[in-house]
């Protein structure tokens, strides 16, 4: 089991790594304006977008005046999909005849789908129009993940620009975005899942007789075409309340590698794309071992822990070792079309990024494995992290990063050259604490309140888990769920919403103004003083950092939930 599992995630990450490099600098000729050979097709109806909507591409902007776009354009989405949801038993494409989404829910997944979250609190085969699952939900599947792609590309130039008042136009970078890279990837990529039998039509579910006699509805519909840019946005939300555990939306060993690699995909190109444009393409080769180093970690724990099984069962005489007659180890909530490596695989490739797709149920994780993806998202989503997100938020963490090594050496911390001071600090520091708050705030609420608690299935530390993942997936935006939370209630509709658009928000709009900050300041050439941001020290020195953070913000928290149910379980006791 153990060769078997090395192979499968060391494929895997050599498929990231073919992939990344030649998909980040294409994206880097992408967006800096350079000729690609998509160019004779793509550029006259880029050119037409400019003309109907009025962008003058030359003219760029300001962090504040693209933060403001991008606020802008999110709002004006998220009411439109609003009232998609509660206007759908009028319209088209509804050969189910659903009924309007309920007010608290419509406006939960509204949030949700605009701030690239995809957290679902319905059964989209059983609540949601033909319809508002192609205009509605899968649109806001590329315009939320170009958003994060725009703001990515807007602080990488931040970054590396000299003297600078601007750091680009969100107009132009968003059209871009869904244009040159989500919308040719997922057209390959939906017809792939419908050779590999994924649906792709309008037609009304299937009422079959089963064997025994009785009545089954098959559901179906548009599902291809939502399935492939869920996972390159990182968006996640499912077709199916199984999502990618339906055999709809996942039907095969292959689907199951290449949704994988779409979710890691435009995460890892773009640390390629952040070095060509900063020109020292060991700059992105750094973030990207990084972040490759803090997957395989995390990988390696949730691996272990599910073929481990749980201890109890031994005890009990029950025999959980691999054998020719059986996998072994925790099988519960599993697929067996995958068995326990692709599915502890998935959940930690899923919650690495924002994406939150699953093939498997994490509420049924042994309490060490269902930790791992918890402290994955806690980490910030930055391990490849969401489309964009990801990358801005490795970079805040880098500035962290040299600036403590600027104390150990006691010189001022610089960062592509340029001095890292005050305010920067402030913005790095800003971005950092509202994660937390967004997570923790809401979360003891919910333990300390009727509504709160009334949606947990599973009392003591379990259950304190549940209520702590669901919060984490809202501030991380990533929309997984722990599968064990009755989240379709009143109290977790509206506060889930408000940490999803906080935790996208309010934490994009400090790593914008960062951008704009370092964009005016000038470079200061390197010294024998200076501390190389290229190198293995740079890339231990970050992830220190990072996984430092992460355990003196949640550390507390999460001793309360999986980390005190794990050493019961080690003790016999069951929760």
């Amino acid at each position: 089991m153990l060769l078997n599992a090395f192979i499968q995630v060391g494929v895997f990450s050599v498929l990231v790594t073919v992939i990344s490099v030649p998909l980040g600098l294409y994206m880097a000729r992408v967006f800096s304006g350079q000729r690609t050979f998509a160019d004779p097709v793509l550029g006259p109806i880029e050119r037409a977008i400019y003309r109907l909507c009025g962008v003058y591409p030359g003219v760029e902007m300001s962090w504040a005046e693209y933060a403001a776009a991008m606020l802008l354009f999110s709002l004006a989405g998220m009411l439109a999909l609003y009232g998609l949801e509660r206007l759908q038993q009028f319209l088209p494409l509804n050969p189910q005849g659903f009924g309007a989404v309920a007010p608290d829910l419509a406006f939960n997944t509204a949030a949700s789908f605009t701030t690239n979250t995809n957290w679902q609190a319905y059964a989209g085969e059983s609540s949601m129009s033909y319809l508002t699952q192609m205009a509605g939900l899968a649109f806001h599947n590329f315009v939320s993940a170009a958003a994060g792609i725009a703001a990515a590309i807007a602080i990488i130039r931040g970054f590396v620009r000299r003297s600078a008042r601007t750091i680009g136009n969100f107009w132009v970078d968003l059209t871009r975005a869904v244009l040159w890279i989500l919308l040719p990837l997922s057209l390959i990529g939906a017809l792939v899942l419908v050779w590999q039998g994924v649906p792709q039509n309008f037609s009304p579910y299937v009422h079959a007789k089963t064997l025994e006699g009785g009545e089954q509805t098959i559901a179906q519909g548009p599902v291809a075409s939502q399935e492939i840019i869920k996972e390159l946005g990182t968006n996640g939300g499912g077709f199916f309340n199984a999502n990618s555990a339906h055999p709809y939306e996942n039907p095969t060993p292959l689907t199951n590698l290449l949704e994988m690699l779409a979710i890691f995909a435009i995460g890892a190109g773009l640390t390629h794309t952040f070095g060509k444009m900063a020109g020292d393409r060991r700059q992105g080769w750094a973030l990207f071992s990084a972040m490759a180093l803090l997957f395989a970690i995390g990988a390696a724990v949730t691996i272990w822990s599910e073929q481990r099984g749980n201890p109890n069962f031994a005890r009990m005489g029950l025999d959980q070792s691999a054998t020719a007659a059986q996998s072994g180890g925790n099988l519960e909530g599993k697929e067996v079309r995958f068995g326990i490596v692709d599915s502890a695989l998935w959940a930690t490739i899923t919650t690495d990024t924002s994406c939150g797709a699953v093939n498997s149920m994490h509420d049924s994780y042994t309490p060490l494995g269902g930790f791992i993806p918890l402290i994955d998202m806690q980490i910030g989503e930055i391990i490849f992290g969401g489309v964009g997100s990801g990358l801005f938020g490795m970079l805040v963490m880098a500035v962290l990063a040299v600036f403590i090594a600027g104390l150990m050496v006691g010189r001022t911390p610089e960062y592509l050259g340029k001095k890292i001071e005050g305010r920067e600090m402030k913005l790095a520091m800003l971005y950092v604490l509202i994660f937390p708050a967004v997570i923790l705030l809401p979360a003891g609420a919910a333990m300390v309140t009727r509504a709160g608690l009334a949606g947990i299935s599973n009392p003591g530390p379990h259950g304190f888990t549940q209520i702590l993942y669901a919060f984490t997936q809202a501030g991380a935006n990533n929309g997984s769920a722990f599968a064990g939370l009755n989240a379709n209630a009143p109290f977790y509709n509206w506060t889930l919403a408000i940490g999803m658009l906080f935790g996208r928000f309010m934490m994009m709009i400090p790593a914008l103004a960062l951008a704009g900050s370092l964009a005016g300041k000038k470079a200061v050439p390197a010294s024998a003083g200076t501390f190389p941001t290229n190198g293995p020290i740079f890339v231990v020195l970050l992830v220190g950092v990072i996984v430092i953070v992460a355990a003196l913000t949640f550390f507390p928290a999460d001793a309360l939930g999986p980390i005190v149910e794990h050493l019961a379980m080690l003790r016999g006791k069951l929760y």
